[in-house]
């Protein structure tokens, strides 16, 4: 997996600071991406362990909240098979900080969707480790820059932890927010 930056003091992508990893390699290719060159799945630098020990001492700052997903894809298949094995141990060695992730792809039609492009073997176990979903193509003709965590007003904000408890689709609320 490649990936195009680390941020590591983001307010923007997420509730509180985070750590933000930017993966390579996008089959979207939404019309208007603030980040094309991410497309392109050999895009930037190698994501080794050196990259990984990096992320897990940023992440460990009382200050830091979490960890956001971004893109590029997060949820392209390859993307999502090097992700799981980081994933699993964020989540061992950071239990109480949140993960974000953004996809345009969409959640009940794609990501759950047996057969189609962006679901694989690793998508479940990555679906249940994300605290918060942003999902959906950023739509040009539905920008709206007064959207918080999103770009295009078809975009959705789930609340993943509140969706596996009730079995249905339940969108984040930032007035109910402890992620």
């Amino acid at each position: 997996m490649y990936y195009s930056a680390i941020k590591d003091c983001d307010i923007a992508n997420g509730v509180g600071v985070r750590v933000t990893l930017f993966v390579s390699g996008c089959t979207n290719r939404c019309e208007g991406c603030f980040n094309p060159e991410t497309w392109n799945f050999c895009h930037g630098q190698e994501f080794t362990d050196e990259t990984k020990e990096e992320i897990f001492s940023l992440l460990g700052h009382d200050y830091i909240n979490g960890l956001t997903l971004l893109g590029g894809e997060p949820f392209e298949p390859q993307n999502q098979r090097d992700l799981l094995p980081f994933l699993r141990e964020f989540k061992e060695k950071f239990p109480d900080k949140t993960l974000w992730a953004f996809t345009g792809f969409y959640y009940e039609t794609e990501l759950l969707v047996d057969g189609s492009h962006p679901r694989c073997e690793a998508t479940d176990e990555i679906l249940g480790m994300v605290d918060v979903l942003v999902e959906g193509r950023f739509i040009l003709a539905q920008k709206d820059i007064s959207l918080v965590y999103r770009g295009s007003s078809n975009q959705r904000i789930i609340d993943m932890i509140r969706t596996r408890e009730k079995g249905e689709v339940v969108l984040w609320d930032e007035k109910l927010a402890t992620s």
